[in-house]
C-alpha cells in the first residue's frame, strides 16, 4: 500500500490551552511513540508572520505524520486519546491529507515520503514542505535576508491556497507550508519572483543549511476548520 502524509493545525486561544501546547512539544513524544500504522512523525510549534519567522506564534502548533495507510491515519484521528485532548484543547484544527510526488534532501538524517503511485490526474492542487536546519554561524545572514525573501508572500501570490511557517526549534529548524492552486501557480512563485530567486542563489552561496528538504505533495484531503472555514471544501469537496 502507498504511506500518506497528514499534517494537523491547531489553534489554541486562551493561556491555559496554549501552556497545556507548549509542554506537549515534550510530553506527546511518548504517546505518539506507540501509535500503530505511524512511521515518521513531527511536533512543531509556527512563527508569527505567513513564512520563516523568529518570532513565534504560541497559539497555533502542528503535527507532521506519516502513515503506511489512510486506515491508520483515520483511527488516529478518531480514536487517540493524545489526539482527543489536542481536539479537546483547542479552538479548532485542521487535518490535510496528502499524498507525496517528489522530494529532495533529508529531514533528520531521512527520506520519510515515498513518492505515491496512486495519484488523481484529475487533482492540480500541490502542496509543499520546505524546511531547513540553519547553521549556527549563518543564523545572522539567514534572518537578515528572511524579510525580503517573503515579500511576494506577504504582498500575495496568485494561486496560493494557504501557508504558515512551522518549525520543530526556534531560529534553527525552520519550514514552511504551502497549499497552492496548481502546480503553473507555485511555478510562478518559484521562477518568477526575484526575491525567491536570489534566496536560491544565497542558499548555495552561503551555505547556510546544515540540512535541508523540499517535498511536494498531492493534497486530497481535508477535515476539520480553519477560520472557521475548510480551506480546501471548494476544491476538493470536502
Amino acid at each position: 500500500m502507498n504511506s500518506i502524509t497528514t499534517l494537523s493545525l491547531f489553534r489554541f486561544t486562551n493561556l491555559k490551552s496554549k501552556v497545556w501546547a507548549f509542554g506537549q512539544m515534550q510530553f506527546a513524544h511518548s504517546a505518539l511513540a506507540t501509535v500503530q500504522g505511524l512511521q515518521f512523525y513531527k511536533l512543531m510549534g509556527s512563527g508569527r508572520d505567513l513564512g520563516f519567522s523568529p518570532l513565534p506564534d504560541w497559539g497555533v502548533y502542528a503535527l507532521l505524520c506519516v502513515w503506511e495507510n489512510e486506515q491508520a491515519a483515520n483511527t488516529f484521528f478518531a480514536d487517540a486519546r493524545i489526539f482527543q485532548q489536542y481536539k479537546d484543547h483547542a479552538a479548532e484544527h485542521w487535518n490535510v491529507f496528502m499524498k507525496p510526488l517528489n522530494t529532495k534532501g533529508l529531514w533528520s538524517g531521512k527520506n520519510p515520503f515515498a513518492p505515491s503511485s496512486d495519484l488523481d490526474d484529475r487533482n492540480p492542487l500541490i502542496a509543499v514542505i520546505t524546511r531547513a536546519t540553519i547553521k549556527p554561524s549563518k543564523l545572522i545572514p539567514f534572518w537578515r535576508y528572511v524579510p525580503t525573501s517573503q515579500r511576494p508572500i506577504q504582498a500575495g501570490c496568485p494561486g496560493l491556497i494557504y501557508t504558515k511557517g512551522i518549525g520543530e526549534a526556534p531560529l534553527i529548524q525552520m519550514a514552511t507550508f504551502s497549499i497552492w492552486e496548481s502546480l503553473d501557480a507555485l511555478k510562478n512563485f518559484a521562477y518568477n519572483s526575484p526575491e525567491h530567486k536570489e534566496a536560491i542563489k544565497l542558499t548555495h552561496r552561503i551555505d547556510w543549511y546544515k540540512e535541508e528538504m523540499f517535498a511536494r505533495f498531492q493534497p486530497y484531503k481535508s477535515t476539520g476548520l480553519w477560520g472557521g472555514v475548510n480551506p480546501l471544501s471548494s476544491y476538493l469537496g470536502s
